[in-house]
């Protein structure tokens, strides 16, 4: 009897425990989404629709936001099923909750399944073209870019593609169809992304090898993987500034507009070089910091921009 009852009292505890912190569950299935990174991300898709739109239509804005952030959640996720024996293995990722079993792995398939199909429904109701690019964004991600992490260096040009995806994905969802405008959009933010994740590749350089992945160009933090962010900062930097030409259909952006956005090429370009002359983890933290403001204030002032004119 006292054998049972101590039986009873373990399994009652433990139920317990599991009841009386369920903000600690939805904070699980909150961190495996990885919210901080699929805000910005929603947050390009409503830059872009915001200068492809006409007449703003502010159902068609929830949808964009919640559909794409279902949509990004939902990579992250599969991305982090794919991944959950190599995170373990990583400082930076070891305490996610699919490698410290949070979060078991067949939980996760249908919570990143439940969210993958609702975003694309959402913005399937947007319109078809928007469900299109937002579905195949999942697909290159968590089918394609995931699996080559640990296998080349070029997983960085193929994650890309879905990564430079949503800030096309705002204009076409405001016009239902892919062109120039959205097409000059997709290649800044594709550009952008290599000089950004080689930043974080650079300062990570230790943890990554731990797990296997090779996310940098020459495979190392070297005077190569330098040269080629200073370069592909140019590229972006140079994409950034060609709607002031007037050769991007309804894009376009004024003179002095460009001269903001050439002044933050400037700043982001002085780190790309500060990193190739100085070759360090902080350097490389910096480059990786003014990235991540550099493109948001691209989009912000191509957005103010076309309200000013």
């Amino acid at each position: 009897m006292k054998y049972l009852c101590k039986s009873l009292k373990t399994v009652f505890l433990s139920r317990v425990n599991v009841i009386e912190n369920p903000s600690s569950v939805i904070k699980n299935y909150l961190d495996i989404t990885k919210p901080r990174l699929s805000i910005v991300v929603v947050f390009s898709s409503v830059a872009g629709y915001f200068l492809g739109a006409e007449s703003y239509d502010w159902w068609t804005v929830l949808l964009l936001c919640v559909g794409g952030y279902f949509l990004v959640g939902s990579s992250n996720v599969f991305n982090q099923i794919i991944e959950k024996d190599l995170d373990a293995l990583m400082k930076r990722t070891k305490n996610r909750p699919l490698p410290t079993g949070r979060i078991s792995p067949q939980n996760a398939w249908i919570y990143g399944l439940l969210m993958a199909v609702s975003g694309i429904y959402m913005l399937f109701l947007i319109n078809f073209a928007t469900a299109f690019f937002g579905a195949l964004s999942i697909v290159l991600y968590a089918a394609v870019y995931t699996p080559l992490k640990t296998r080349t260096p070029l997983c960085v040009f193929v994650g890309a593609f879905p990564g430079a995806i949503p800030y096309m994905l705002g204009w076409v969802a405001a016009s239902g169809s892919f062109g120039i405008e959205p097409g000059t959009l997709f290649m800044l933010q594709f550009f952008w992304q290599f000089p950004h994740f080689w930043a974080i590749g650079w300062m990570l350089e230790d943890d990554y090898k731990a797990g296997g992945f090779k996310m940098l160009p020459t495979g190392s933090a070297n005077k190569g993987t330098a040269i080629q962010i200073i370069l592909y900062t140019i590229w972006t930097v140079m994409v950034s500034l060609v709607p002031v030409f007037g050769v991007t259909g309804e894009l376009y952006m004024t003179p002095y507009s460009a001269f903001i956005v050439a002044l933050l090429g400037v700043w982001f370009l002085y780190y790309a070089v500060k990193l190739y002359k100085e070759r360090s983890n902080a350097i490389a933290k910096k480059l990786m910091l003014v990235s991540v403001s550099y493109i948001t204030l691209i989009q912000i002032i191509y957005v103010v921009d076309k309200f000013l004119r």
